[in-house]
């Protein structure tokens, strides 16, 4: 399925067939080699078939099955004729009788890549004939397509999960007496749906499946973006097996992680937020719809700390000397782009002394203003939620902890410790129960390319944070925290709406920072305008100097949601390298909130926004959901010609400054303390204009190697002898020229 992508196009390709099967949970089972820079292992994967997400209208399904057509003109694969000799028959308790493996006696196919595909000389089906829909069509095998990129796989075969004790009693066919297909898809249906209060057997059992042996390989091949996997003879998603392992390994240039070195010259590994996401380090379904929950087993150097998005904090199990390892899960599913992981020699910073009380860590609370349970079931599936949970809900402060390299640990303790409880008790005093029950906050090596990322439990943020006073590394961490809510929690369905999770965030820090500090309406209220006269600037800089269809927050229109009949879909501008450094979905999404609060008031609004959580959180979203739930909550007077459709003509599917915006900005006075800071800049252009003794060379000489204004200089002249310069200051010091 080599979907021809044209070079000229930076769209990201999500080809994983949702709509035919789903991935319910992922084992991983990795090791990892500083010496190699490879990550190297095995993941098993549970399916169920059937995609929960159906199409909203048959306008949108005929509009999006067209382009599915005109994109995937492909030839049908032909009938493969080697036959697999399947299984023998036997019971669970007898063991194995003997088994023939798919492509028994061919050759190892090892391309230059790495990968190892037996589909071709298995079969004769040449890769270029793979066909893009890859439905039940007659007599042809069902296609599992998985995302996949920079991975060389070794091998797919089938987990014979049968052979596990105990596992008997996920049989519920007293007709199913022998192993067979059909009774370990079986026991996997039972297993993927056991209620939320059984999640810690139902994870035991996930674990002794993935231990389970091999009962014969599976046909796979590889393309630039995806893996194909498919079983002689299997023509349905209901019938290819529910529970398979591909063992594989990373390559040391994969765009899912980097491998570098910490401030302190050790080596370490991380997830960075790669455009690519996550499958360059495991093949995986991408599309946010394929929730799934995950459990990760990460063997390295006892010298090494793994870090994960995990419920558990784990602890090392030392497995032989030099060697230990680490164990997380996650029982709330979630879109597998949100799975991160560090490796590295990081070192659990905590306080010397109690924390000073000038950021409170502790709140009490009004009982108008703690009142934020709501009665009634969650509405996502399944899972153990902290929203039905009494004493989660009232849980200020979750359980964290923060890791550096040794050499930050002054700036950690004298920045970073002393803010993360203030800053969770404000966002619980604003949106209610935490999402996630713990968090680690993890400062990041000098090359990461923003100043903050969240993922579930855990926080990465640059070293930029820590520096001067408190306010920037307080902004970020309440950024990041909100992204608990909004864009985890709470996830976008069509990754192109980028502002439910950037422009909320953004909106948020500011109310968090001011609630976090304590400062007084009119005081938190000048500061939020001091904020938004920079953002505002900063628009208007980035409306300028960016194309316009990359201004648009939603630019799919009213095919925003859609995709093919298989679930395969593309993100618009997902590769354009210019997306990295814009903040538009940042901005305008701020700016629109804004907009919506002031137009509700902020009582109203923030109300609102409880209700809204309470009632979306673990679910995935688009604009109009959000938009349809807040005019059913404002009052007939103050809606005024507020609407979905003028909302998304004005701010949402069109470049450049919103009308609503420019007419609030022209109309706003600047408040006292915006005033006070442009008196201080024209003070100093004053002083900068009168006449001075020239300064000494050696003083010329350090401002003339500023590393910034060198690097510009050197592109724009093209000085090719100092490439190396511009090289380094990219790998080094991403964060400086930024933001995410």
């Amino acid at each position: 399925m080599d979907v021809k992508l044209d070079p000229s196009r930076d769209d990201l390709p999500l080809l994983a067939n949702t709509g035919h099967i789903l991935v319910k949970h992922y084992v991983l089972d990795l090791d990892v080699d500083f010496k190699s820079q490879i990550i190297e292992g095995s993941i098993v994967l549970f399916f169920e078939p059937g995609n929960r997400f159906k199409k909203q209208s048959s306008s949108i399904e005929e509009t999006c099955q067209s382009e599915s057509n005109e994109a995937c003109k492909f030839r049908m694969p032909e009938p493969c004729h080697n036959p697999v000799t399947h299984t023998s028959t036997f019971s669970s308790k007898m063991g194995y009788d003997g088994f023939s493996v798919c492509g028994k006696g061919v050759k190892d196919t090892s391309g230059k890549d790495g990968n190892h595909d037996n589909w071709e000389q298995a079969s004769g089906i040449s890769s270029s004939k793979y066909c893009c829909d890859t439905g039940n069509h007659g007599s042809e095998d069902f296609l599992l397509v998985l995302d996949c990129c920079d991975l060389s796989v070794l091998k797919v075969e089938e987990v014979d999960v049968a052979a596990v004790p105990g596992i008997e009693k996920f049989a519920r066919s007293p007709t199913l007496t022998v192993v067979s297909e059909e009774l370990r898809n079986q026991i996997i249906r039972e297993l993927v749906t056991l209620p939320a209060d059984r999640w810690r057997e139902q994870l035991d059992y996930y674990a002794r499946c993935s231990q389970a042996p091999g009962c014969g390989e599976l046909l796979f091949d590889t393309d630039t973006w995806s893996l194909q996997i498919r079983k002689t003879g299997t023509q349905a998603a209901t019938d290819f097996p529910h529970a398979i392992r591909i063992r594989y390994r990373t390559k040391p240039q994969g765009r899912s992680v980097t491998w570098t070195s910490d401030q302190s010259g050790r080596p370490c590994v991380y997830t960075m937020g790669s455009p690519i996401n996550n499958r360059a380090l495991f093949p995986c379904q991408e599309p946010p719809v394929a929730m799934s929950t995950w459990q990760a087993t990460v063997r390295a150097a006892a010298s090494f700390v793994v870090l994960m998005s995990g419920e558990n904090s784990a602890k090392p199990t030392q497995l032989h000397e030099g060697c230990s390892s680490w164990h997380y899960y996650v029982t709330m599913p979630m879109p597998a782009s949100t799975f991160t992981i560090a490796v590295g020699s990081w070192a659990e910073m905590k306080p010397e002394t109690c924390l000073s009380n000038d950021l409170a860590t502790e709140r009490s609370l009004s009982s108008s203003e703690a009142d934020f349970r709501y009665v009634g079931v969650c509405g996502h599936m399944e899972y153990p939620c902290r929203f039905q949970n009494a004493s989660a809900t009232t849980q200020e402060i979750i359980p964290h902890r923060v890791f550096a390299p040794v050499c930050l640990k002054g700036a950690c303790q004298e920045t970073l410790l002393r803010l993360i409880p203030p800053c969770l008790s404000a966002a619980h005093s604003v949106l209610g129960t935490h999402p996630f029950s713990r968090l680690d906050v993890l400062i990041v090596p000098a090359n990461f390319p923003s100043l903050g990322m969240a993922s579930p439990h855990i926080i990465f943020l640059s070293q930029s944070t820590l520096t001067g006073m408190s306010h920037l590394c307080g902004t970020r961490l309440c950024h990041e925290i909100a992204h608990a809510w909004f864009g985890l929690a709470i996830g976008a369905r069509d990754w192109t709406e980028e502002w439910l999770s950037e422009g909320f965030a953004t909106h948020l820090e500011d109310v968090f920072w001011a609630r976090a500090q304590q400062l007084a309406p009119r005081e938190a209220q000048e500061q939020q305008e001091l904020r938004a006269c920079l953002r505002w600037r900063r628009l208007q800089d980035e409306v300028r100097n960016s194309p316009e269809e990359m201004q648009v927050l939603r630019p799919n229109k009213e095919e925003t949601g859609c995709v093919s009949d298989s679930g395969s879909s593309v993100i618009k501008h997902g590769l354009n390298p210019e997306k990295a450094f814009m903040q538009v979905h940042y901005l305008k999404g701020y700016f629109l909130l804004r907009f919506l609060a002031k137009r509700l008031g902020d009582d109203t609004y923030f109300s609102f926004l409880r209700k809204f959580v309470h009632t979306f959180h673990g679910q995935l979203i688009l604009s109009q959901d959000f938009l349809q739930m807040l005019l059913e909550n404002i009052p007939e007077e103050k809606r005024l010609e507020l609407s979905v459709e003028n909302i998304f003509r004005d701010w949402l599917e069109s470049s450049g400054i919103p009308q609503p915006l420019q007419r609030e900005r022209g109309a706003a006075a600047a408040c006292g303390l915006a005033r006070r800071v442009s008196a201080e800049v024209a003070k100093w252009i004053r002083v900068n204009r009168r006449p001075r003794k020239r300064k000494r060379r050696e003083t010329e000489e350090v401002f003339e190697k500023v590393r910034h204004r060198w690097c510009e200089l050197v592109v724009k002249h093209r000085y090719t002898k100092a490439y190396k310069d511009v090289e380094r200051f990219l790998q080094e010091d991403q964060n400086v020229i930024r933001h995410n």
